[in-house]
């Protein structure tokens, strides 16, 4: 026994030492030590798209990162992570996060990052089709099923092909005529087809599928080409209408050929399309169709359009079903990088039918890996003592039989008692199966339970199994703590501390101060004065504001409309601006004040040369500084609580060489 523990010690201490040496540790701070995972986790999410890891850059956050430690240091040391709000703040923003991660993570990701890189090719799609209706009976569909397999069979065993077999039996009239070609897709196949989409994708080429279920009945899939994705392009058209022509079709064609040479001899494709295209709709937008893609036109049209090169380039004249084109690229959409196309991916993927398969998968898994076990027997009981009450809110679970373990997930057991909370819970659930037999509606809501508890015990594993679910949450508690230490620290005592602030604005004279100032008086007079505005104008500059109303307001004849006085600044407003000399007496010329639509001009009563702003005139700017001053000052005091040590040789090791 006693060699037994040697050696385990010896296993656990090489396991460390590995761990180490895979991860080292950057930098301690106090008691922290910080690796370089957590280091390169935050260096990344915050610059982005800048993180380059050159020298300067992961030194200049290395510095921002040490001051964010330290002061998170204090705040453990203050006790503030043991205040029961901030507890309860974390707990609850760990479930909020956890709700979404575990579905984004194990479903949306992995969905997204699928779509995204079948999107990248074309993929050519042959179908023999045997249609079930949404209602269709269990006998119904093994019926179809059944003719899917043999289909199979005689495909497998080389007595048709596919495209005979295609003509003679599928039931998709649209493609049955020509081999039961459907033609190029790309993703996402429609809702339902998914089973489809993964045969397309993943099938080798000309390989027969098994047969395969959508919402529209049973398939058999081949697969004749792939290609690389054409994408979208944008198009204009000159279009020759065979439904017009009254003469020889051959005709048209030479017609076609004849407009064509115009463009080659430099005629505008513009205004041969007003001239002679007849797409009623676009010859006068220069034939403008827009952006497209793939089976939204014609095989041949759409060949001709993506076989065009260059923008501004056009096509030779082609051959349609409604009569000849002369196609010109007006662009074409650059292939999306992943983050722009992600988010209309997963908008997508999340209505579709795909997401749910996954979700049911991914739950499948979490049973599979944590030794699922089940005893439904408990269910069959349970049934038999139900009643019509079940169905209501006045239910109340049987006494018996609480203890007993319905199922297993890992080590932890679940009760018949927590699988009656879940009901006594659930009563807008069971009042939906009020038309199903009991056993079966109890069966829905056990898997209900059964997926939740799934659900919640994965839950509570994120910070074991995924290093940055872990991280997400220390980011979290640590902006929490920081945001409650520097305002106890420094926010507070900012804007509390009146003697110390004053104190330093002692330390900063003449940091803030006040430009040249001009008392002012602005006068404003309606549109139909303008006969006496200059007049008013004139008065104003030998007389006060008491003088001016006393002798154009006076009685009834209210020429000035109102006035304002106040106090101008000598800066780059729109005001300021507009004082030409700035001395006393001076009058400005007459302006219109577009909201009130009326004429107005200033009059200067006194001009203040610039001085020194007191305490209580910029104070917000002033309260602003002494936080910053006090901030220092509490980090210089905690490098001295807090020592930090930097491994310079792990530093070192971090930088990327351009």
């Amino acid at each position: 026994m006693n060699r037994f523990f040697v050696l385990l010690s010896l296993l656990l201490t090489g396991f460390v030492a590995q761990a180490q040496k895979e991860d080292p540790v950057l930098f301690t701070c106090g008691s922290t030590n910080v690796q370089v995972s957590e280091f390169e986790y935050i260096y990344t999410k915050t610059n982005g798209k800048n993180a380059d890891f050159s020298k300067a850059s992961l030194q200049e956050y290395l510095d921002l990162y040490i001051r964010f430690k330290l002061k998170v240091e204090r705040a453990k040391a203050m006790k503030l992570d043991t205040i029961p709000s901030l507890r309860e703040e974390l707990q609850s923003y760990r479930r909020q996060l956890a709700d979404s991660y575990l579905i984004n993570r194990e479903v949306t990701d992995r969905l997204v990052r699928e779509a995204y890189e079948r999107s990248t090719q074309d993929v050519e799609v042959h179908h023999i089709f045997f249609a079930l209706s949404p209602e269709a009976s269990p006998a119904d569909t093994l019926a179809a099923y059944r003719k899917a397999v043999s289909a199979k069979k005689q495909l497998d065993s080389g007595e048709e092909d596919f495209a005979t077999l295609a003509q003679s039996i599928s039931e998709d009239k649209s493609t049955a005529a020509n081999g039961g070609k459907i033609g190029f897709l790309n993703v996402l196949f429609p809702n339902g087809f998914y089973a489809l989409e993964n045969a397309a994708y993943t099938l080798p080429l000309q390989k027969v599928s098994e047969p395969l279920r959508s919402s529209a009945g049973y398939h058999l899939l081949k697969v004749g080409a792939r290609r690389p994705a054409r994408g979208e392009i944008e198009i204009a058209h000159i279009l020759l209408r065979k439904d017009l022509w009254e003469g020889d079709p051959d005709k048209l064609k030479e017609l076609a050929y004849s407009h064509h040479l115009q463009l080659l001899d430099g005629k505008r494709f513009e205004t041969l399309c007003s001239e002679v295209s007849d797409d009623s709709r676009t010859a006068q937008k220069g034939g403008y169709l827009g952006f497209f893609g793939i089976n939204r036109y014609e095989q041949a049209f759409e060949d001709t359009a993506f076989a065009i090169r260059q923008d501004g380039a056009f096509s030779w004249p082609v051959e349609s079903s409604i009569g000849w084109h002369i196609i010109k690229r007006i662009s074409k959409k650059e292939f999306p990088s992943f983050e722009i196309a992600r988010l209309q991916l997963e908008n997508q993927i999340r209505q579709d039918g795909r997401f749910e398969l996954a979700r049911k998968a991914m739950i499948e898994n979490i049973k599979k890996t944590n030794s699922f076990k089940e005893n439904t027997a408990l269910l069959d009981k349970m049934a038999k003592m139900l009643n019509d009450t079940f169905f209501t809110f006045r239910w109340k679970a049987p006494a018996g039989g609480q203890k007993e373990v319905l199922f297993s997930l890992g080590s932890r057991r679940y009760t018949m008692e927590q699988f009656n909370a879940f009901l006594a819970g659930a009563s807008r659930e069971r009042m939906q199966l009020r038309e199903t037999p009991f056993r079966d509606a109890l069966q829905t809501l056990y898997l209900q339970f059964v997926e939740s508890s799934c659900m919640q015990f994965e839950e509570e594993q994120l910070e074991v199994r995924y290093p940055d679910f872990k991280a997400l949450l220390r980011e979290y508690q640590e902006g929490i703590l920081l945001f409650e230490a520097t305002r106890i620290e420094v926010w507070d005592r900012a804007s509390q501390d009146s003697i110390g602030l004053e104190r330093f604005f002692e330390t900063i004279p003449g940091k803030y101060q006040w430009n040249e100032r001009a008392e002012v008086t602005r006068y404003f007079v309606e549109p139909f004065n303008i006969a006496v505005l200059e007049s008013i104008r004139s008065a104003a500059a030998k007389k006060s504001k008491a003088k001016m109303l006393e002798e154009f307001n006076a009685g009834d004849k209210n020429v000035i409309a109102r006035v304002e006085e106040g106090v101008l600044e000598r800066d780059k407003s729109q005001e300021a601006l507009e004082i030409g000399q700035w001395s006393a007496g001076e009058v400005t010329t007459i302006k219109v004040d577009r909201e009130s639509n009326q004429f107005y001009f200033y009059k200067v009563e006194n001009v203040t040369p610039p001085q020194p702003k007191k305490l209580s005139e910029a104070r917000g700017y002033i309260v602003a500084d002494y936080q910053d001053y006090l901030e220092q000052e509490w980090v210089e005091s905690l490098r001295a609580k807090y020592p930090v040590k930097v491994d310079q040789n792990v530093f070192e090791k971090m930088i990327r060489q351009k």
